[in-house]
């Protein structure tokens, strides 16, 4: 890689996306981010700030996922793309293949679509979801551990949409990847992202996920339901360690530890004081059951996930990319304590 080479980030507001444009400046790289609408008067304050602070190195690009050949004009001289862009749906999923699978799909094939027209990219790093390694927790049973050789093979378009988009979007990067030799691919898979963001107009499923601890939803007890954690700024460098270390290959998990609801719950009252929103049991399985439709939730995830444990191997990553992951507890506390500054 030439370092003085711009590196192209995609989705350059998001959550994850704004830390690495911000560790990529402050390492002393050129970097180009596409959005949706550069002149956006809300939500980029912070890539203006850090356009400020790095006089010449940080140019906004206008790019869709779902606009063909959109990605075209921003990507020339550059070696590195780094493609965190995905579809965020926000409400109710009235149609999955429409909200979630189509466009992670087409999105994937846009980008790499560009990637395969530029004859400057040498890699693109991908960020895929340790959704694409497995669907439910279920799915762990007979094994210790998930690895990165492990695929999703059980979420659909019907169960699960979102790991489904996922794992298929993932699965079609690889695809295009072997369809030539000039640019190789390498995916960063987080688990569930948490820890401090660059600005409040992110939206995420950290963010829906925390604010079960503001709502009082949890008030009476937890679902024994267990998920791996990453803290935002160690998954942001898990990439640009997988961009610039020649020897990357393949699949990398991005995940410090396992938690549980309950867990958290313990976390902030040890950090935060007692509250009625922070839970201090676990629920039956079957009193959750019953509440699941209120919830939002189906009762074959209930069945699936909650009371199963899963566990994720992040071994390669530290050991290929150097990457040395946060305790969960610190994410919680520092995700949750900008929420209540807000």
């Amino acid at each position: 890689m030439d370092p003085s080479a711009p590196v192209l980030v995609t989705g350059g507001t998001g959550y994850l996306a704004s830390w690495i444009v911000r560790y990529l400046l402050e390492d002393g790289r050129t970097v180009r981010a596409t959005v949706r609408n550069p002149n956006k008067p809300k939500g980029m304050e912070h890539l203006h700030a850090l356009s400020e602070q790095h006089p010449g190195r940080l140019t906004l690009h206008k790019a869709d996922l779902l606009d063909d050949g959109s990605f075209d004009d921003a990507m020339p001289g550059c070696e590195l793309v780094i493609h965190t862009a995905s579809p965020f749906v926000l409400g109710k999923i009235r149609n999955p293949q429409e909200q979630f699978v189509r466009p992670a799909l087409d999105g994937t094939r846009n980008v790499l679509g560009s990637v395969n027209r530029t004859d400057s990219v040498k890699r693109v790093v991908l960020t895929s979801s340790c959704a694409a390694v497995h669907g439910d927790n279920i799915d762990m049973q007979g094994k210790e551990i998930l690895t990165d050789t492990d695929w999703n093979t059980t979420s659909t378009v019907d169960h699960q949409p979102y790991p489904y988009s996922k794992t298929v979007a993932e699965r079609e990067a690889w695809r295009m990847q072997a369809e030539q030799d000039r640019w190789d691919l390498v995916t960063v898979n987080p688990s569930l992202v948490l820890g401090p963001s660059l600005t409040s107009a992110s939206e995420s499923g950290s963010m829906t996920t925390m604010r079960h601890f503001t709502d009082m939803s949890m008030a009476l007890g937890a679902p024994a339901l267990e998920f791996g954690v990453v803290d935002v700024r160690d998954a942001a460098r898990t990439h640009i360690a997988a961009g610039f270390t020649p020897s990357a290959h393949g699949r990398y998990i991005a995940s410090s530890e396992t938690v549980s609801m309950l867990d958290i719950g313990r976390t902030l009252r040890a950090n935060f004081g007692k509250r009625l929103s922070f839970p201090n049991r676990e629920l039956p399985k079957a009193m959750i059951k019953l509440m699941a439709p209120a919830a939002g939730l189906t009762r074959k995830f209930v069945d699936l996930n909650v009371g199963w444990p899963v566990r994720f191997d992040n071994a390669r990553t530290r050991a290929d990319l150097g990457v040395e992951f946060r305790p969960a507890a610190e994410s919680v506390t520092e995700h949750y304590r900008q929420m209540i500054s807000r």
